[in-house]
């Protein structure tokens, strides 16, 4: 029996909205991969006794996107025993969140580190120590770069000594992650996600060149990967405490290079148990050129995937260094995704060099009428701290935004040549209401009919989607069920509203938030049911979803739409005559 106690406490922190409140649900969307790694690492060193065989380790793990984080609690779970709190998975736009956390925690007396994107991004790409960072470390709080595996029981036993060092930064030296402590969190945190639905990345890095991301810089270009055990591991150890819903959080699965044994292990325990798992990925546009990979996908139980789109004009995607994104192979792709009968996600970032707000609504419209996607993700081109279009504009001194807290894909952080800030906002706005328009919400649902996928759980995503932006103001990927507003939790320096305005308030906005959303279910839920009886829904074509054929390119107007675009298709028909030829020629 331990004599001795080590109080740790894990928080991802959520950010705040517009108006300056936490964002937070009853249930949460996203599940926090970053929680569920250090859950884990921290369940090892408790298992291995890293502070002694005398020291007992209490571990307790918080998404704020879904729980009430109060310092004064925090601090009474950690009571006068050593501990130590950790702010994990930081992003940009959690930062000032995180730091208001951090903050509160020190004045009570609280070790604290905080750790993320943020801190590594920053310090990955930018010269020095940043204004916000140094603030942290004079503040008494540490912080970590990096990841955490092989690394994470040296902080906790400086913790427990009491002497944590300001800079963990382990940036130079990316671990390997094959048989490293899975990530996993227990059921009752997982039950806060909407779906039951729990995370885990199977390999970190990416090789593309993105320069928007910040996936490069923070993981690196070279793939790291847990292999086919540990990921059946991760299944079982999920699915004995009842998880069967997972999303594989890599940036891109197909360019793990174990993905192949993943997804036959995968099929094996589907195919050959008879375990009820479902998966979500993300992939890239060039996925469906792996021999196999999508059609096992299928049989492994991926249901639903998010693709980086991000646009239909090639040079766009040019000026960002994402030129392995092809047009000419977009509808392909997705019609293999269809037959796999996966729902498909889709991200289109809006503000690249060549946008404008009438060419941008122009390819929204055409998306609509000739590419098989289900659900479309709007994104503003944000120079998010870690990436190199952060990096170059700040080495030009370049006007960015200060307000960490915006840097959330959802507001414009700096300037665009081509659309003023104004234009811009209301160009991302109208973006959401031009894709989920009544008529093209029907269209998906019978495009689902007709390829064989879930009308149902399209309609549900969609709708989701529409109330996330219409009724709650923020991205779907801030998403949630039933929202939760506290009267102060608000971010520092806005006054805590009165009770008597506070409350009947936010009691009416839930009652016609509900109404709205009863009202559009009834509604598309009727004509859901007319599309399922209807004997000729499966017979349903449309441009998007008819068959490729030889006229592909001529009978498509994305194809023809710029000059751009047209350069793309040619270069596409020139690689396909010499493949051709070289296939022909005499051995």
């Amino acid at each position: 029996m331990a004599s001795k106690r080590f109080s740790l406490v894990l928080i991802k922190p959520s950010h705040y909205d517009d108006d300056g409140y936490v964002i937070q649900w009853w249930r949460s969307a996203i599940p926090s991969n970053t929680l569920a790694v250090l859950n884990g690492l921290a369940l090892d060193c408790r298992a291995r006794g890293i502070l002694g065989d005398d020291v007992g380790i209490d571990i307790s793990a918080f998404d704020e996107t879904n729980t009430r984080i109060q310092p004064y609690r925090i601090a009474r779970i950690i009571g006068r025993d050593a501990g130590l709190a950790c702010l994990v998975g930081v992003q940009s736009n959690q930062f000032p969140r995180a730091m208001d956390i951090a903050r509160a925690l020190r004045q009570l007396g609280v070790q604290v580190v905080i750790g993320g994107f943020h801190v590594s991004g920053t310090l990955a790409m930018l010269p020095g120590i940043q204004p916000e960072l140094q603030e942290a470390m004079d503040l008494g709080i540490s912080l970590f770069a990096g990841e955490a595996e092989g690394r994470f029981e040296t902080v906790l036993r400086d913790a427990y000594r009491g002497s944590l060092k300001p800079l963990y930064n382990h940036m130079d030296d990316l671990p390997n992650i094959a048989r490293a402590p899975i990530p996993i969190l227990p059921k009752t945190k997982v039950g806060r996600v909407s779906g039951h639905i729990t995370s885990f990345d199977a390999g970190r890095g990416c090789p593309f060149q993105c320069s928007f991301c910040t996936i490069i810089n923070v993981q690196g270009r070279v793939s790291r990967r847990r292999g086919a055990d540990d990921i059946e591991q991760i299944v079982r150890a999920n699915v004995g405490q009842g998880i069967n819903r997972f999303f594989i959080t890599d940036d891109n699965f197909a360019r793990n290079k174990d993905w192949e044994q993943i997804f036959d292990r995968l099929i094996e325990l589907r195919e050959g148990e008879g375990l009820n798992i479902k998966f979500v990925i993300q992939v890239d546009t060039l996925c469906h050129r792996l021999p196999n990979f999508i059609e096992k996908a299928g049989r492994a139980g991926v249901t639903r995937v998010f693709i980086g789109l991000e646009s239909i004009n090639p040079s766009a995607l040019g000026a960002a260094k994402k030129r392995q994104n092809r047009i000419t192979e977009y509808r392909k792709m997705m019609l293999m995704w269809k037959k796999a009968g996966a729902i498909t996600y889709a991200g289109y970032i809006l503000g690249f060099p060549a946008d404008t707000s009438e060419s941008l609504i122009r390819d929204i419209e055409i998306i609509k009428r000739e590419l098989p996607i289900d659900l479309l993700e709007f994104f503003f081109l944000t120079p998010l701290p870690g990436s190199e279009d952060h990096q170059k504009l700040y080495q030009a001194g370049a006007p960015l935004d200060p307000d960490l807290n915006k840097y959330d894909l959802e507001h414009a952080c700096t300037i665009n040549h081509a659309m003023s800030r104004e234009v811009w906002q209301e160009t991302y706005n109208s973006a959401w209401r031009v894709y989920y328009s009544p008529e093209h919400v029907v269209r998906v649902m019978r495009r689902a009919r007709a390829t064989g996928t879930s009308i149902g759980n399209a309609l549900f995503l969609m709708l989701w989607f529409i109330g996330c932006i219409e009724l709650e103001k923020v991205h779907p990927l801030q998403g949630g069920y039933f929202r939760r507003k506290y009267r102060r939790d608000r971010r520092p320096g806005l006054p805590i509203e009165n009770p008597f305005v506070f409350y009947p308030r936010y009691v009416v906005e839930q009652i016609v938030k509900h109404a709205r959303m009863i009202a559009w279910f009834v509604r598309y839920e009727r004509i859901r049911r007319s599309i399922k009886r209807d004997p000729d829904a499966r017979n349903y074509s449309d441009d998007a979803i008819e068959p490729i054929d030889e006229h592909e390119f001529d009978s498509h107007e994305m194809f023809k739409v710029s000059a751009a675009t047209v350069a793309a298709v040619e270069k596409h028909r020139k690689e396909e005559r010499a493949r051709a030829q070289l296939m022909f020629r005499p051995q």
